[in-house]
């Protein structure tokens, strides 16, 4: 009598909101693989280390891509994706796409206080008029490729963590802001679906989605009593929450 094969082991993939890269998750990665869990921390093309390759070109489809090139060059075969702020607009793509590729695969999605599309969507559509002006203003001075990082003070981080931040923040591409997200909105909700609320301070753009997933069915909504970036104030709290999003309860 042949064994029932077990089912493959849920690899936890981060992706980082605007500004950042991998780099961010710095804290949490050794934590996620001390916990058993396989975890691989996505740069999105033309920030962090891979700033320098910023063009006109790069769009939500680039970012949704390298995402996906990941997965696949790491032959992952069950995965929980983790979207932080913007990121939320790329692993919905990714959602979308890979449902259609390869249903299955994707075991949950995380929105780390993130955007939460509707199909039609672009990141800027549920921003208030003020954020998105000053926004298209601020990619005035690269010539409409680029809006550069705010204070992270903003996010609630102080001290050597404010810091730490600021000095590895690089400008985000411009044309993804008002582009729009099409993809199947049934189709995505087959996936479960996280969303984790940062409270204090609670981050004003994300005030739309922290309300929404309140108030359609289907959504798991956890808190997390700090500012938007919790993998650098937060890393142990956070990754406690990942590995049992990911079956992996931790110690």
């Amino acid at each position: 009598m042949i064994a029932a094969s077990s089912p493959p082991a849920t690899a936890v993939v981060l992706v980082h909101g605007s500004w950042h890269g991998a780099w961010c998750w710095a804290r949490v990665l050794p934590l996620l693989r001390a916990g058993g869990v396989q975890a691989y921390a996505v740069t999105l093309t033309g920030v962090g280390e891979r700033a320098h390759l910023l063009s006109p070109a790069v769009d939500l489809q680039t970012h949704i891509q390298d995402v996906i090139g990941l997965i696949e060059a790491e032959e992952l075969e069950r995965v929980l994706l983790v979207g932080h702020s913007y990121a939320g607009m790329v692993i919905t793509g990714v959602a979308d796409r890979l449902q259609r590729q390869r249903p299955g695969l994707l075991s949950r999605l995380v929105y780390l206080d993130a955007a939460v599309p509707y199909p039609g969507d672009s990141w800027s559509s549920h921003h208030s008029d003020e954020t998105r002006q000053a926004r298209i203003e601020a990619s005035k001075s690269s010539g409409g490729l680029s809006f550069p990082p705010p204070d992270s003070a903003l996010f609630g981080l102080a001290g050597a963590d404010r810091e730490w931040v600021n000095r590895r923040q690089t400008p985000q591409p411009f044309r993804l802001y008002q582009q729009p997200l099409n993809f199947d909105g049934a189709l995505v909700a087959q996936i479960p679906r996280t969303f984790i609320d940062c409270t204090q301070p609670a981050l004003a753009t994300i005030a739309p989605a922290r309300q929404r997933v309140r108030s359609e069915p289907g959504w798991q909504v956890l808190e997390m009593a700090t500012g938007h970036d919790p993998m650098v104030s937060q890393p142990e709290e956070l990754a406690e929450m990942l590995l049992s999003l990911s079956g992996t309860p931790s110690d």
